[in-house]
């Protein structure tokens, strides 16, 4: 019989829940630097775990160059907002500024290219993906108005990923909490398993042991005469 395999994959998950939920308040407390860091590296992140995913999966090589072009494009964008914060110049009115204009061109063109590509060189695509899509394309244009009227988007942004941080920890603890039970399960499988295998052993010793039967010699008949 097989034995039960433990996944801890569930505590790296409650950890990291804490510290996204944790992330997330930092973020609207300490706005501009921390906005900053947390969408840069976000950005740099979710490009370059892309290149090769992509490059595998798109058949027509008009998707993979479209694509590598905005996977080059939001590294370096990532790249330039992580330098603004070392830097000491996220504070700066010009960089504000132009955040808005970043996070809108980013999620904008994510938007645009996947549409451009379900429609024009039919990839298959399934619902969550459409919605998501929308969404993006939909935020990237209403960041894109914020900008031009230079309204401050760190503020709101502070909010967007409070709630984003909030949201992903409560599914990463929900997700831990199912990886958890299972734990148990297989603890408990563990547990009862060592107690069959304790009772068969001792059932085995408190069988009686049958002796040999020894034959008795048979006396020899002494014939009458």
């Amino acid at each position: 019989m097989n034995k039960p395999k433990f996944g801890y994959g569930w505590l790296i998950k409650w950890i990291l829940a804490a510290i996204l939920i944790a992330a997330g308040i930092l973020i609207k407390i300490y706005d501009v630097e921390v906005v900053y860091a947390t969408t840069g590296i976000a950005i740099v992140i979710f490009s370059l775990l892309r290149i090769v995913p992509l490059m595998k999966t798109l058949k027509k090589e008009v998707l993979r160059t479209i694509n590598l072009i905005e996977v080059i494009f939001d590294t370096i964008m990532g790249g330039l907002m992580i330098y603004v914060v070392f830097s000491g110049k996220s504070t700066d009115a010009l960089w504000i500024g132009l955040y808005g204009y970043l996070i809108a061109v980013f999620f904008y063109v994510r938007g645009f290219i996947y549409f451009t590509s379900m429609y024009f060189f039919g990839e298959k695509t399934e619902p969550m993906k459409f919605w998501f899509h929308l969404v993006c394309i939909t935020l990237g244009s209403v960041l894109a108005v914020l900008a031009i009227m230079n309204v401050n988007i760190m503020h709101t942004l502070g909010w967007i990923v409070l709630f984003i941080a909030v949201a992903g920890g409560a599914y990463l603890g929900y997700d831990g909490f199912g990886g958890y039970q299972k734990y148990r399960e297989s603890s408990k499988a563990l547990n009862e398993e060592k107690r069959r295998q304790e009772a068969e052993k001792q059932a085995i010793l408190d069988k009686p042991v049958e002796q040999p039967k020894v034959e008795e010699p048979k006396e020899k008949e002494v014939p009458i005469s």
